[in-house]
């Protein structure tokens, strides 16, 4: 598979995309009809394309300037974008949606910085880490690199933005693991901070009835509680085979707001169990040409930014897709290359330039013993 995994991985990428247009098509432009709204049906669907495109610019901007180059300016692109998370927070230049403060709005279109933050966070670890040699980190040091890029995690959590700020918490605990950061540096702290967080969590009255939801939605039908009961009610619907493309009734304003988060269970609705199975085959195809490419990489800066592209773009998947099946709790994530959503969009083909930017090598990059070490125990 390895002279194979690029174009693969655009073909893999560039089928999703295509599916998730017909079903932004199908959803949008069912809910205007539905409710007599006054805007083309195809609005949505030609917003969707004009993002893809400006994200084709973005990420061709991104294979011409190269890994090597994000690494480098990581940390004045982070700043920036930190910059324009604190905008989003105050009132009157962040456009505030159902109680979040998320995006920017520019010349008649949306933008969420944070989807970009995604990236640039773990980017920035990298450098900032490839500059010490073996032995030479510092627990202290370690400390103060995790504060900084805690800092505009904190300022996504605020918005209040949960599902991304633990996405990037975990690609940096990820990023930890594949950089052979010494686990007393990271692994016992985290450990214990999560058992007293959990501990302190489960005491509060407001996460006690999260959790009821979570396990019975049917509780609060009319809250919290209604799109995961939906969201089940169209994916069980749809069988083995569903009822056919167009043909679902939960759009039908029984699941709002489903071409963002809840898209795939109006997927499962019309194509089934059978078109579930083939939508996971092909993330699982994306994730496998990913992994590849980190394989083969030629060096260690190649290896983790590819892991960390790999890994923000099939896990936000597999979270997505739990919420959807009511197996994990909702976490405001997209399904990626597949929901509406312009920043998430052009960040994600941000990432499929960066794994096609790679230099890779035959023999492939032994790992644990690359020339260009970066931290051990």
């Amino acid at each position: 598979m390895s002279s194979y995994a690029r174009p693969l991985l655009v073909f893999v990428a560039t089928v999703i995309f295509l599916l998730g247009i017909v079903m932004i098509f199908s959803t949008t432009s069912a809910e205007i009809l539905d409710h007599e709204i006054e805007r083309g049906t195809h609005q949505a669907l030609y917003k969707q394309i004009l993002y893809a495109v400006s994200g084709l610019f973005i990420g061709w901007m991104t294979y011409r300037i190269g890994y090597r180059n994000l690494l480098f300016y990581s940390q004045p692109l982070l700043v920036f974008f930190t910059f324009l998370l604190v905008l989003t927070l105050i009132p009157g230049i962040g456009r505030e949606v159902n109680g979040s403060r998320r995006w920017l709005h520019l010349a008649g279109f949306s933008f969420q910085p944070s989807e970009f933050v995604k990236y640039l966070v773990p980017a920035f670890f990298i450098q900032r880490l490839m500059q010490y040699q073996e032995g030479e980190l510092a627990f202290v040091e370690f400390l103060k690199l995790i504060g900084l890029a805690a800092i505009p995690i904190f300022l996504v959590l605020i918005e209040p933005n949960n599902g991304t700020a633990g996405v990037m918490g975990l690609t940096l605990i990820m990023l930890c693991f594949v950089m052979r950061i010494p686990f007393k540096f990271w692994a016992w702290p985290l450990l214990i901070a999560t058992l007293v967080l959990g501990t302190f969590a489960s005491q509060l009255p407001y996460v006690s009835a999260r959790l009821k939801v979570y396990l019975h939605p049917e509780l609060d039908l009319k809250g919290k509680g209604h799109q995961p009961y939906q969201a089940k009610i169209a994916a069980g619907s749809g069988q083995l085979w569903g009822k056919g493309p167009g043909n679902s009734l939960q759009k039908l304003s029984y699941l709002p707001e489903a071409q963002n988060d809840y898209i795939a269970a109006i997927y499962a609705e019309e194509f089934g169990f059978v078109g579930m199975i083939g939508l996971i085959l092909l993330y699982l195809i994306l994730l496998s040409c990913g992994l590849t490419i980190a394989y083969q990489a030629q060096n260690q800066g190649a290896f983790f930014i590819a892991s960390t592209a790999t890994f923000l773009l099939c896990f936000q998947a597999f979270l997505n897709l739990g919420v959807v099946s009511g197996l994990l709790p909702s976490t405001g994530l997209n399904l990626p290359l597949f929901s509406q959503g312009g920043s998430s969009l052009m960040a994600n083909i941000v990432g499929l330039s960066l794994l096609l930017n790679l230099e890779t090598a035959v023999p492939r990059l032994n790992i644990s013993q690359s020339k260009e070490s970066v931290v051990h125990g």
